[in-house]
């Protein structure tokens, strides 16, 4: 039975989840429209060229949920799961998640977007397992602050470590599919690295080390 890994944003999704949870509140007047959303894409195009603070990310984005019930951002993070992105779950994602259940393997999604966003999103896609940064909750109401290592990078690595160690898994015959450049520390890692619908760095490195490359936004491929 092998570890099936899949990173969430523009892999499984044909989105960024963090981004458009930014552009949810925006449009619903969570937050204040003009510097936020100028921020949140300022910190897109920063991740897209691997040079994001992601210190500094998580303090902007966690920000927000601190100022409201947790009653409340549930609810809106159920709307936001239902009507923005139930949309634009990439089309081939739902074969490949069937195709590894058939096999016995064991999904999981290891994301650097924060578990507040991933883990409905993680149950909406039945995918049993999820490592994502955590965000802090004191007394019902969120910090602000996250615990432990953010599932960045090499933080994926930490964070998936740690996983192995309590659980009845190894990465021999892993695969671990992912979009990003952001990724390769992991995807050199596993047994079987895929590279789904890659930004540019990483499809170069794919083609190079002859990697698979695997278009989700395409129906059976």
């Amino acid at each position: 039975m092998a570890l099936a890994i899949f990173d969430l944003d523009n892999t499984l999704l044909d989105g960024d989840s963090d981004y458009l949870w930014g552009e949810y509140m925006v449009a619903n007047d969570i937050v204040d429209r003009t510097n936020y959303q100028l921020e949140n894409r300022a910190f897109l195009h920063d991740y897209q060229r691997g040079q994001l603070d992601n210190n500094e990310y998580l303090q902007f984005a966690l920000k927000p949920l601190t100022l409201y019930s947790v009653d409340r951002l549930y609810a809106w993070r159920a709307d936001y799961v239902k009507n923005w992105i139930k949309p634009i779950i990439a089309p081939g994602t739902p074969d490949l998640l069937e195709r590894h259940r058939s096999q016995g393997d064991t999904l999981i999604i290891v994301s650097a977007t924060n578990l507040f966003i991933t883990k409905p999103i993680a149950e909406l896609l039945n995918i049993p397992h999820i490592l994502s940064t955590e965000p802090e909750i004191i007394e019902n109401r969120y910090t602000g602050r996250y615990l432990g290592t953010p599932t960045y990078k090499e933080g994926k690595i930490t964070a998936l470590n740690a996983w192995l160690d309590n659980n009845d898994h190894s990465l021999v015959g892993s695969y671990f599919y992912s979009d990003s450049i952001n990724d390769l520390p992991l995807l050199e890692l596993v047994s079987t690295p895929i590279a789904v619908n890659p930004d540019d760095e990483l499809a170069i490195i794919a083609k190079q080390r002859e990697w698979q490359i695997l278009n989700l936004r395409s129906q059976g491929n």
